[in-house]
């Protein structure tokens, strides 16, 4: 056979140097390119993530007996209390694969700690702590979300499926003060002055908003703990328990007493008991950077104690990921967030990446302009870094396309787009973001629209084309981590290569191809013979004369080499 296999490479060569030495250089390229390449098991890379970021609140009603707690039944303003959803919600989604037909492979909710009792008005309205941004005590769950067993099974569920899970943290503040949550005392909290947001000094030692105390995250003063917090634990039979655990805690890492450590602990122990895979930390810009280098070796240290407590469960050798939201920062700023008086390196204090706030404004220019540029910043300025794209969020009153007027084009840049992606929920199926009645960023907040995907026709057909993409994403790391390079201006033809050790994946994917029959230039990439397969029509084809040829009603092609 070995003898046979030389012997079909050798003659044509040798018949081909009798007329043209350029052809037998493309004939041995040809049968080099059609045979299948060493790789192992296709490794998941958080520089290409699928992330899934949902209000856990807003998402699924898992448990309805949950629906109402400490009394919170105040009217509120609209879209401003609690409608139910809950990690039970979440869970069942994951259960029937509605995440694993979307390609998700990480799942962002948002934070599901005890909230605030009462509801205050940031004149908008009555408001509850449904976000789970106001919180009354880091150290329980609020049952309105759920209880621990429910995130515990939650983690499982999910990481039977290859899913990672991202907690939603929160170091920079505690809820409103109101009648029925009395403010956290002075040592540990200031209550002013209002930021100002044009300096370092008045963007970090300060409020982000009125009524909303800010930690002193800054000082290395030890405090003692707050009288309402212990008489709270006392009451719920768990005080011995806590301050054991915290004084284990501060012995083992010599840390001082200080605020930002009890809630470091209070965090961290989510990742200690669960296998938390990751944290995307809120308000990151507001809290001075060593306080997430230390909040990183600590989440690490927890990480790498639960792997060696839960060898048959741990997924891979990947280490904690952190996430940072560093409001308005952008991709082209690099490594650097710049406060006005002072730039900071957020990565160089413990974040893998950071949320990139650019995307929505550059998803109006054409895509080879968007992919080429995030493809060179990501393998130079932030090599070995990245940045998470969205269009849409929780609190970016100006998203991309708020009318959903185009969510299919709103897939094709944000999943195609290099970097690790951020679906935000009902993305992929056109959610309403315009809700009659709502006063600020409440309108981006209702609850998925479940009830349209079951009976619209229309919504169905949206999802479909954000599951194929989400899929191939997922199925590629190339999509996300890989290098770009445009093939063919029109139509317009791109391939993505990605290599780690001795893995290699890539693809060419074409867009705004012309309905019908169409030509695509693969040219260079993959040479003729290979036979390659279009996820998007579900066609087998095979490189001829440097094209690949396909017809079919689509205006995109998703193309991979054959899986064996």
């Amino acid at each position: 056979m070995r003898k046979l296999l030389i012997a079909s490479i050798v003659l044509p060569i040798f018949l081909a140097c009798k007329n043209d030495k350029k052809e037998s250089a493309q004939q041995t390229m040809v049968i080099r390119d059609s045979m299948p390449e060493p790789s192992k098991e296709k490794p998941f890379v958080w520089e290409g993530a699928n992330i899934y970021f949902l209000l856990t609140d807003r998402f699924n009603n898992g448990n309805p007996k949950n629906d109402i707690n400490f009394e919170r039944t105040d009217s509120t303003g609209t879209l401003r209390g609690f409608m139910g959803g809950d990690l039970e919600g979440i869970t069942k989604k994951i259960e029937e694969d509605y995440f694993s037909d979307l390609g998700i492979n990480a799942i962002w909710f948002t934070p599901v700690v005890e909230q605030i009792h009462g509801a205050t008005d940031e004149s908008t309205g009555n408001t509850y702590g449904y976000h789970g941004y106001w919180a009354k005590d880091w150290t329980a769950l609020d049952p309105n979300f759920g209880t621990k067993k429910d995130l515990e099974n939650l983690v499982k569920t999910a990481h039977k499926k290859g899913i990672r899970i991202l907690m939603d943290v929160v170091l920079n503040h505690t809820g409103p003060v109101t009648p029925k949550d009395p403010v956290w005392p002075e040592d540990w909290v200031r209550i002013d002055p209002t930021c100002e947001f044009t300096t370092y000094e008045n963007t970090t030692a300060c409020t982000l908003v009125d009524n909303l105390p800010d930690i002193r995250t800054e000082s290395d003063e030890p405090v003692e703990l707050p009288d309402a917090l212990l008489a709270k634990w006392k009451e719920e039979g768990r005080l011995s328990q806590e301050l054991d655990e915290l004084q284990l805690f501060f012995e083992r890492t010599g840390y001082p007493r200080a605020p930002r450590f009890y809630i470091i602990k209070w965090l961290t122990d989510y990742i200690h008991d669960l296998g938390i895979d990751g944290y995307r930390v809120d308000t990151v810009k507001h809290v001075n950077e060593n306080a997430w280098a230390d909040l990183y070796k600590e989440a690490a240290h927890a990480f790498e104690t639960w792997k060696k407590k839960h060898p048959n469960d741990v997924l891979d050798d990947k280490p904690f990921y952190m996430v940072g939201e560093v409001y308005n920062y952008g991709i082209s700023g690099g490594r650097e967030f710049d406060f006005g008086d002072r730039k900071v390196d957020f990565y160089d204090h413990g974040f893998k990446s950071l949320i990139n706030f650019e995307l929505k404004k550059d998803a109006i220019k054409d895509y080879e302009t968007i992919f080429k540029k995030y493809s060179g910043l990501l393998h130079t300025k932030l090599k070995d870094k990245s940045v998470v794209n969205y269009l849409t969020s929780h609190d970016d009153g100006e998203p991309y396309d708020m009318e959903r007027k185009n969510p299919i084009k709103a897939a094709n840049i944000l999943l195609l787009t290099p970097g690790a992606s951020q679906i935000y929920y009902g993305d992929e199926t056109a959610r309403s973001l315009i809700i009659d009645g709502t006063m600020g960023d409440a309108t981006l907040r209702s609850f998925m629209n479940w009830e349209e995907l079951d009976s619209l026709s229309t919504t169905q057909n949206i999802l479909t084309h954000w599951q194929k993409l989400g899929k191939f994403r997922r199925d590629h790391p190339a999509v996300g981590a890989g290098k770009h390079k445009r093939l063919g201006k029109k139509p317009y033809v791109f391939s993505r290569t990605f290599i780690d050790g001795d893995f290699k994946d890539k693809v060419v994917i074409g867009l705004d191809l012309p309905k019908g029959k169409k030509s695509l230039w693969v040219k260079g990439f993959f040479g003729d013979g290979t036979k390659l397969y279009d996820v998007y029509s579900d066609t087998e084809v095979m490189v001829q004369n440097g094209k690949v040829i396909l017809e079919n009603d689509h205006d995109i092609a998703l193309l991979e080499l054959p899986k064996n």
